[in-house]
């Protein structure tokens, strides 16, 4: 079932509420005094300290932030944590430098990071009221985006290169031009996307919501897939196409 879809815009203007309560509800996810102070004061003086020594740090502290948090993982400087007490996290994972973990929701369960996951810098998962699962040994180059306002899982040893965009979710009504595109009634979605075991994204590719990718199949650089692979198959161009079986 399709998650509620969350418009930030509708969050952040008007509304009554203090400047502080709304950055409580839109970054931490918690309006606990306790939270925010906890918060500020591992992102503020510990987020962004390089060396052996900001790895050490942080390893014994963000799992203060974190729904949960395994042995021998690593967070690089300067990663972004929204709603933390929806994200958890396996063994030996890491997670590169500038890495932006955004589970915000109202009632999602959030993001969920297993076993020796790879994160490359600067990569963004985004759930807008929807989940991320990223399966053991899930590989992610640099300057990614996965975005989720249903569900999105990445399967077990895939490797996704750098800058491919992954966007599982819903759109808006277009049909009354007199109203703003963002303020448009949003649909539903098509389900989410499925990416399954043992694949291969290409750098720059786009897979869009309602996919799901056969076991096993790889998609080349600057493929848009917009319907579902089959099993151990090699696809490209736009909107992608079979061009053999693996």
């Amino acid at each position: 079932m399709a998650q509620k879809e969350l418009k930030i815009q509708e969050s952040i203007s008007g509304k009554k509420e203090s400047k502080l309560k709304r950055y409580q509800q839109l970054i931490i996810g918690s309006e606990k005094i306790s939270d925010l102070i906890l918060y500020e004061l591992v992102t503020t003086f510990f987020s962004w300290i390089p060396g052996a020594f900001g790895l050490f740090l942080r390893s014994k502290l963000y799992p203060l932030l974190l729904a949960e948090v395994g042995s021998g993982t690593v967070f690089g400087t300067n990663v972004v944590l929204r709603h933390p007490k929806k994200i958890r996290i396996g063994k030996n994972v890491v997670i590169d430098d500038n890495v932006m973990l955004d589970a915000k929701g109202h009632d999602n369960k959030g993001i969920t990071i297993e076993d020796e996951v790879f994160i490359g810098r600067n990569t963004i998962l985004s759930c807008k009221g929807g989940d991320i699962l990223l399966e053991e040994r899930a590989n992610f180059g640099f300057n990614c985006y996965v975005f989720s306002s249903n569900r999105v899982v990445v399967g077990r040893d895939t490797l996704i290169a750098a800058y491919c965009y992954i966007v599982g979710g819903g759109s808006y009504h277009l049909a009354n031009k007199d109203i703003p595109i963002n303020q448009q009634v949003d649909f539903e979605g098509k389900g989410g996307i499925t990416i399954s075991e043992n694949i291969w994204l290409g750098s720059h590719s786009v897979i869009l919501d309602g996919v799901t990718i056969g076991q096993g199949s790889v998609v080349a650089a600057g493929a848009l897939v917009n319907r579902d692979v089959d099993e151990m198959v090699i696809v490209a161009g736009t909107p992608a196409q079979v061009l053999k079986k693996r």
